[in-house]
């Protein structure tokens, strides 16, 4: 039984369910549970009174479908291995009797599991919220940065917490205690938050991963982003590279007007950024990266950029009519010097 992920992806799995772990009182609880399924790697942690789910789409499974908890005790060393990796390195994890080994490029690691362990039954739980959520007003539905989120951690031991459509903020009230937090646009400051907007974008998009599996079996959803690139980063990054080394000659050799050097010095600029940004996106998560690209490739085979650039500086909070006022009155005054 075997599957196979970046350890940036598997890191963070751990990270953002490690603070839910039981204790050590109930050791069918004291550790983070991983299970796979066709579809997607999970980490499920629970203290009882909060619960965590978090999963990552995965290139495909290489056995059946399995589940096993990490003991708490071991999930430690397992971090610390993990960031010893190059964030894309591929950690193959496979599962042998009493035991789960993290083999990457060039170290391993083995943990010991009890096979016979159970769990939860997560997935009803989350059902049952759901169902019982979407009886409220489907238009209270705030974002909350948990960053801002945690500052009410010393505020009380218990928090009530009450939205309302229209409200500006979410009220949280304690003994003694009032607060409240402004909700995040679902985009914010220019870039897309990927947050469902609405209870049915929670069910469209976690419907496979709640039903309860035979063998953990699940159906591939259809219509979600493909991750096989249509042109492969390395193909990416070669034709960057190429262009400004392209750019870099033109703009020595140009002997004509200002405007084509410039236009000369910023495809290179551009090209050399983006190479930079690019190569830094495959480091952190190699998946993503890929998506990228083939979004980028259909966006240059839809040829509508102009458009794609306005709709994309209005969302981030700027004003493209601004830039193209400025443009327009700068292109007589452009043409004028040349002559």
């Amino acid at each position: 039984m075997s599957i196979t992920l970046n350890a940036h992806q598997l890191g963070r799995l751990l990270d953002r369910t490690a603070d839910h772990i039981g204790d050590e009182y109930l050791p069918v609880l004291h550790g983070i549970r991983l299970e796979a399924d066709t579809a997607f790697l999970y980490a499920i942690a629970t203290d009882r009174y909060t619960l965590a789910v978090a999963r990552y789409r995965h290139h495909g499974l290489n056995s059946a479908p399995f589940a096993r908890t990490i003991p708490a005790r071991t999930l430690p060393a397992l971090r610390r291995w993990l960031t010893d990796q190059p964030g894309s390195a591929p950690v193959t994890l496979t599962l042998t009797d009493g035991r789960i080994r993290f083999t990457a490029p060039h170290s391993e690691m083995s943990l010991a599991v009890d096979d016979s362990q159970q769990f939860i039954g997560w997935r009803g739980l989350l059902r049952d919220v759901i169902a019982k959520t979407k009886d409220g007003d489907e238009t209270a539905f705030p974002a909350l940065a948990t960053r801002l989120l945690a500052r009410f951690a010393t505020a009380d031991e218990h928090l009530r917490v009450r939205t309302a459509p229209g409200c500006e903020a979410v009220l949280l009230v304690g003994e003694d205690f009032l607060g409240a937090q402004k909700p995040v646009r679902s985009r914010h400051e220019g870039f897309d938050t990927g947050l469902a907007d609405s209870l049915e974008d929670v069910n469209a998009l976690w419907d496979v991963s709640l039903t309860d599996p035979d063998g953990l079996t699940a159906v591939m959803p259809t219509g979600r982003p493909r991750y096989d690139a249509s042109r492969t980063p390395t193909d990416t990054v070669e034709a960057l590279l190429r262009q400004t080394m392209s750019s870099t000659r033109d703009l020595i050799e140009e002997n004509g007007s200002p405007r084509a050097v410039h236009a000369h010095a910023a495809a290179g600029v551009m090209a050399w950024s983006a190479y930079r940004y690019l190569k830094a996106l495959q480091q952190a998560d190699p998946k993503l990266a890929a998506r990228i690209i083939t979004e980028v490739a259909d966006e240059l085979d839809d040829g509508a950029l102009g458009e794609f650039a306005w709709d994309a500086a209005a969302e981030a909070g700027f004003d493209p009519q601004k830039w193209q006022d400025e443009l327009e009155a700068a292109t007589p005054a452009a043409s004028g010097t040349a002559g």
